[in-house]
């Protein structure tokens, strides 16, 4: 008997220094799952490396890190990312974003309506109210699915790693909002499947932002409120964390909150103030487009700046001698871009008190904050989860990419990539989303 155990053990330890002298002179292998962040605004992919433990997301080839969750049809090209965001002022009929907004959710007659009204492509019911697309022109209307549209970007996002990663790229781990349905899931699944691409596992953005974090490895670590505010949507849920295991408690948001509408808001602000300045409207398109690109570029300067400048030139207003009236030239003050978004900023508290009521918690209950979505980078925002919880957010990776680190880290972990972490292990929920 003591020999079979020596011969077991010395074939163990064989093996334990065999693993180690393989991490320690052989080449890393390359990952074989990615994680992907299919987003409603922006989309990113990224690896899990073995050995270090890092992860990288994927730049595109004009060195972005995530693209726009954007699709332009237009004749047979299919344009996807950056390009479609670029063309779309030309072509908005035929511009397809959001559509993560439709993908698998059935909606009641005036529910789409609604929800159809905020943009200028076609967007229509099936008989099981489902959402549907119509492009082209009058004479030639074409379907367009919204798992259509998202497997076009899943597609540009696997020809980039492709690229990077020298390699084909067949199975990936993706992120959904926590509040998706089975049916959902599902149409995510479909999506990624039109793209060539196998769905190991799909895990919940708040769940992927924590893992990010490794707050499931914190000792004392039970509850974990996630801040997910973007381009156009604010999501708040409560995590009850025990080791790997993850439990959504409560989660509430407002859908048509984010960085989009502090941009709108203060368009709308310098339009009043150029037609007070010049005596009439903006109404040209390429103009109003224009503004809105500096008002974008300016927020993004005030998350570090107290001001930036807006620079227009109003190629569509002529002086008395049909001349072109000189750039429109406006300073804007940190406090005063505050001031102009002070109610939609008093809107983002409401889901997270919200969700404290559902659960009967007070902020010094939470254990930690994690802010996920680009428009958490805004100063007045970080400033707000500081005072109202006491305590300093999750901030240090960068907002945009949090989810994307956490889905390769599970990503690895599928993948069998070492070091070897703790897997994310998501229990039933019956918390509903409410929506404010």
């Amino acid at each position: 008997m003591s020999t079979v155990v020596s011969i077991f053990g010395g074939a163990v330890l064989a093996l334990l220094l065999a693993g180690y002298l393989g991490q320690k002179f052989l080449p890393p292998p390359k990952p074989k799952v990615v994680g992907i962040d299919l987003g409603t605004t922006y989309s990113c992919i990224g690896v899990y490396h073995a050995v270090t433990g890092n992860v990288s997301v994927i730049k595109d080839s004009e060195g972005h890190s995530c693209i726009p969750s954007t699709v332009t049809f237009r004749n047979n090209v299919t344009l996807v990312g950056y390009d479609a965001a670029r063309y779309a002022h030309h072509d908005p009929r035929n511009t397809l974003f959001d559509a993560k907004r439709f993908i698998g959710k059935q909606f009641t007659r005036e529910e789409l309506k609604k929800e159809a009204h905020r943009y200028e492509f076609k967007v229509v019911s099936t008989r099981d109210g489902m959402a549907i697309f119509f492009i082209g022109d009058d004479k030639n209307i074409t379907k367009i699915t919204p798992d259509f549209v998202g497997s076009r970007i899943l597609t540009t996002l696997k020809q980039t790693a492709e690229r990077n990663l020298t390699g084909p790229v067949k199975k990936c781990v993706m992120s959904v909002p926590a509040e998706f349905d089975e049916r959902q899931r599902n149409h995510t699944k479909m999506a990624a499947a039109m793209a060539g691409i196998e769905v190991l596992r799909i895990i919940n953005e708040p769940t992927a932002a924590a893992l990010a974090y490794g707050l499931h490895k914190k000792d004392g670590v039970q509850n974990v409120l996630v801040v997910d505010l973007g381009g156009g949507t604010l999501d708040v849920s409560l995590l009850n964390i025990q080791g790997g295991m993850f439990s959504t408690q409560a989660m509430a948001g407002n859908n048509h909150l984010g960085g989009q509408d502090f941009n709108e808001r203060t368009v709308q602000y310098l339009l009043k103030e150029i037609s007070h300045k010049y005596g009439r409207n903006l109404e040209d398109i390429e103009d109003i487009f224009r503004l809105h690109e500096q008002v974008e570029q300016a927020k993004l300067i005030l998350t570090s700046s107290k001001s930036a400048v807006i620079n227009l030139q109003l190629h569509s207003f002529l002086d008395s001698n049909n001349n072109a009236i000189p750039s429109f030239v406006r300073t804007l003050q940190r406090d005063e871009f505050e001031d102009i978004n002070h109610n939609l900023f008093k809107k983002i508290l409401e889901p997270i008190q919200k969700v404290l009521e559902v659960v009967e918690a007070s902020p010094s209950e939470i254990d930690e904050i994690v802010l996920v979505g680009g428009s958490t980078r805004i100063p007045k925002v970080r400033q707000m989860m500081r005072e109202f919880f006491n305590k300093e957010p999750n901030v240090s990776i960068d907002p945009d990419l949090a989810v994307t680190y956490g889905v390769s880290i599970q990503a690895g972990i599928l993948g069998g990539m070492w070091p070897l972490t703790v897997s994310a292990i998501e229990l039933p929920s019956r918390a509903r989303k409410i929506h404010l």
